[in-house]
C-alpha cells in the first residue's frame, strides 16, 4: 500500500524577502502527518506568473496532494486564482454560494462590499468551493489528472479553519488509510555521536517499517521513532516493543518519552517527589530560574532564587565565606557547594542548585577558561559539585549551563 505524498506550495514575495515567516507550512505538515500523509517538499514561489505555474507543474510531478497557500486576496498582485484557472484550462465563473458567503460576511460586519470583493467569488469552473468562515477569499478543491490540488488563503487563522473543518476530513475520506506513528525519546547529558554509538546494534536491528531520527538541540538529543503502514494498532505495538529494547541501553540519559523540554519534565519530577527547589545563580544571571518558572504551576515547587553575580552578593546574601572566595575564587567547587547549601537553607527549600562560571567572552584564564562552569547540588542528605567545560560563546554558555544544572537535578531526583 502506497503512502500518500504531499507538497506544500507557498506563494508570496513577502516570504522570500524575509518579511513574513511561513508558519503555514509548519502547521500544515504537522496536520498532514497526523493523518498519515507524508510531506515530501515545501516550495516557496514569488508573485510571478511563470514561477507559480512552474511551481505547480513540478509539485504535480512529485506529489499526490498539492496544498497551496497565498495569493487569494482582492488586489492585482494576488495571482493564484486566475493562474489555477489557466493551469487547468478553464474559465473563472461567478460562484453564487461563494458570493452569498461574502455578502453575509460584509452584512454581519456592517461594511460595504466593493466590486473587488465581489470578484473574489469568481472561481475556476472545475473546482469545489471551500467556505471561508473567517475571511472573504474562498478556498478551492480540485480533482485533476489523478491529483488533488487545494488552494487556501495565506492568512494563518483562515487557512487553519479550512484545514480543520473541511480539508483534513475530505482527505481522510478520499484517500487510502495509511498511518504514521511517532514516538519521541528525550535524552540529555550525552552527545549525539556517543548516543549513536551506544545504540548502534539496536538501531541496525530495527524493522524496515520503523525509522530512527536523531534531533539534537541545546543539551538534548531527541530520538524520534517513526513507524509507517496500513495497521495503526500494529505500528503502535511495534514502536512500544522497540522502546522497551532501547530504554535499558540509555536509561540514565532519558528524561521523557514525549515532546517537551527538560524544564517541563523536571517540574513533573519535583511535583511527584513533593520537593521544592531554590537557586543561586552567578554566570547564568537568572536564566535557570527563568526556565524553571516558564512552566505553568511552577510555584508549587520553586521557592525562589538569588542572582549572586558579584562576590559581594555571594558573601552578604548567600553567606559564602570571604576566605573561600579569596582562596579559591568565585568559579570553584568550594564556592558552589556553599552557594547550593546556603540558598537551600535560606529559602527553606528541599533542594538547592547553584551555578558559577566564566560565561565569556572575556574573563577567562589558563586555569579557568571561558566556558568553565561549576554546578552545586544540595539536599538534606548530601551536597555535591560538578564542573563542565562548554564553549567560547557567552549565550550558549548561559543556556547550556542552565540546562546542565537541570540535568544534575534530574540525575539526583532519579536516584531517589
Amino acid at each position: 500500500m502506497k503512502q500518500t505524498l504531499a507538497e506544500i506550495v507557498s506563494i508570496g514575495d513577502e516570504i522570500l524577502y524575509g518579511q513574513t515567516l511561513d508558519t503555514n507550512s509548519h502547521w500544515i505538515s504537522g496536520a498532514l502527518d497526523q493523518i498519515g500523509i507524508k510531506v515530501i517538499r515545501k516550495t516557496t514561489v514569488p508573485d510571478i506568473e511563470t514561477e507559480i505555474l512552474t511551481g505547480l507543474k513540478e509539485a504535480e510531478s512529485r506529489a499526490d496532494v498539492i496544498l497551496i497557500t497565498g495569493g487569494l486576496g482582492p488586489t492585482k498582485d494576488d495571482l493564484t486564482k486566475p493562474l489555477l484557472a489557466r493551469y487547468f484550462g478553464v474559465d473563472l465563473m461567478m460562484n453564487e454560494d461563494a458570493l452569498n458567503d461574502i455578502e453575509q460576511l460584509f452584512t454581519k460586519a456592517n461594511r460595504k462590499m466593493t466590486e473587488l470583493n465581489r470578484m473574489q467569488a469568481e472561481l475556476p469552473a472545475n473546482c469545489d468551493k471551500i467556505t471561508n468562515q473567517l475571511g472573504t477569499a474562498p478556498g478551492m478543491w480540485f480533482n485533476e489528472r489523478g491529483k488533488i490540488f487545494v488552494s487556501m488563503p495565506g492568512v494563518p487563522y483562515e487557512m487553519k479553519r479550512m484545514m480543520t473543518d473541511f480539508i483534513i476530513p475530505r482527505l481522510q475520506e478520499e484517500l487510502v488509510n495509511y498511518y504514521v506513528v511517532h514516538q519521541m525519546i528525550m535524552t540529555i547529558g550525552i552527545p549525539e555521536s556517543s548516543l549513536a554509538e551506544k545504540i548502534s546494534v539496536w538501531e541496525e536491528g530495527l524493522p524496515k517499517h520503523i525509522k530512527l531520527a536523531y534531533l539534537p538541540t541545546k543539551n538534548t538529543v531527541k530520538l524520534r521513532l517513526t513507524a509507517t503502514g496500513p495497521e495503526k494498532a500494529k505500528l503502535e505495538h511495534d514502536i512500544r516493543e522497540e522502546v522497551m529494547k532501547l530504554t535499558p541501553l540509555i536509561q540514565k540519559y532519558i528524561f521523557g518519552y514525549d515532546e517537551g523540554n527538560i524544564e517541563l519534565f523536571i517540574g513533573k519530577m519535583l511535583k511527584e517527589a513533593n520537593k521544592t527547589i531554590a537557586c543561586a545563580e552567578s554566570c547564568t544571571g537568572g536564566f535557570l530560574s527563568h526556565l524553571i518558572t516558564s512552566i505553568p504551576g511552577s510555584s508549587a515547587y520553586f521557592k525562589g532564587a538569588v542572582i549572586a553575580y558579584s562576590n559581594e552578593v555571594k558573601h552578604e546574601i548567600l553567606n559564602v565565606e570571604t576566605q573561600t572566595l579569596e582562596k579559591y575564587g568565585a568559579v570553584s567547587e568550594e564556592v558552589v557547594l556553599q552557594m547550593a547549601k546556603n540558598v537551600r537553607e535560606k529559602l527553606n527549600a528541599d533542594i538547592g542548585l547553584s551555578i558559577s562560571g566564566v560565561a565569556g567572552p572575556d574573563g577567562g584564564t589558563e586555569e579557568k577558561p571561558v566556558g568553565l562552569i561549576w554546578f552545586g547540588y544540595s539536599d538534606k542528605e548530601k551536597t555535591i559539585a560538578k564542573k563542565y567545560n562548554f564553549s567560547k560563546d557567552r549565550i550558549l554558555n548561559i543556556e547550556f549551563g542552565a540546562r546542565k544544572a537541570l540535568d544534575l537535578l534530574r540525575i539526583n531526583l532519579s536516584e531517589k
